[in-house]
């Protein structure tokens, strides 16, 4: 692809997208987010041999949120295998909320349904090896800072504060959890960890990034290092289709057609296999949590690029 055009079509798409931004709201729930401009709209993306192009508020910091899951994800099959992992954590998409109690004590076993719900990535915490949060957090940290390039990513320390003051609804599915045998670690040392990794702080450039090594099969493309295992990038991306996009996934599949994973901050972070990562900061939601403004963003991209895997 061009890149001088794609910078332009880029940034076209980002200006139509802005228009939809007025139809979502922050996520008011974490305290810190509400204080977020939610008319904001950025993009980058990262192409194989490292190039990034971006339009609009692409360097604007915003914390991960559930865009992380997936690489507490990562660092947890690397630990402890596949097997491990999936006993404790389904691999089927869920149609309710991705906070939602209710399927936790209505199916048996009592594990989540997937590891990008709340609960599912509580219990993936849990299985994340370290003496202490400091430790076990480094190990999220540092993959993501091998992928990104960036050695500064760290922990918005206001964000998570925030996260952690507010966040009844994930101590009861934790405490779920624990009764329900998933979680066999400290409840409060694990829910530490997953606030902390939620609120780790990027920009869309290095969301690109971060997509481009998935679409990449887990090997920094332009340099040829392999950073994330190849199936276990498969697991990721295919995760990414079928509940990414919280309960609004089969919707992005059949809309835009490629894997991303969205967050409560407002980004998205997707993965065109072989062609590009993309990274979205659009902090107004949709009802189901999703950046409105981002996912119309994709669409566009997606028509325009002829991104769709399917």
């Amino acid at each position: 692809m061009d890149i001088e055009s794609a910078s332009n079509q880029l940034a076209e798409k980002v200006q139509a997208a802005s228009e939809y931004t007025g139809q979502g709201k922050v996520a008011a729930y974490i305290p810190e987010l509400a204080k977020v401009d939610a008319r904001m709209l950025g993009a980058a993306v990262c192409m194989p041999d490292g190039t990034i192009v971006s339009a609009g508020d692409a360097d604007v910091p915003f914390t991960l949120q559930s865009i992380s899951k997936i690489f507490s994800l990562v660092v947890a099959l690397c630990q402890n295998g596949h097997k491990h992992v999936f006993e404790r954590v389904g691999k089927e998409p869920t149609g309710d909320p991705f906070n939602s109690i209710i399927k936790l004590e209505t199916i048996k076993p009592h594990k989540p349904l997937n590891p990008m719900i709340n609960a599912g990535a509580i219990a993936v915490a849990g299985m994340i090896r370290g003496n202490g949060v400091e430790e076990r957090l480094d190990a999220i940290l540092g993959l993501l800072r091998s992928v990104t390039g960036n050695r500064g990513l760290s922990v918005n320390e206001a964000v998570y504060r925030s996260e952690k003051r507010t966040a009844d609804r994930n101590r009861a599915l934790a405490w779920f959890l624990k009764d329900s045998g998933v979680l066999t670690t400290d409840v409060e040392e694990t829910l530490d960890l997953y606030f902390r990794h939620c609120a780790i702080e990027v920009t869309a450039k290095d969301v690109a990034r971060l997509g481009m090594a998935l679409a990449a099969d887990g090997i920094i493309s332009h340099t040829g290092e392999r950073i994330i295992p190849r199936e276990v990038a498969r697991i990721c991306k295919t995760f990414m289709v079928t509940c990414g996009m919280y309960n609004a996934s089969g919707e992005f599949a059949i809309d835009v057609g490629i894997p991303a994973k969205s967050g409560v901050a407002g980004g998205i972070m997707a993965a065109v296999p072989q062609r590009m990562g993309i990274g979205v900061f659009g902090p107004a939601l949709d009802e189901k949590g999703n950046s409105v403004a981002g996912v119309k963003l994709l669409e566009l991209l997606s028509q325009e690029w002829n991104l769709g895997i399917f």
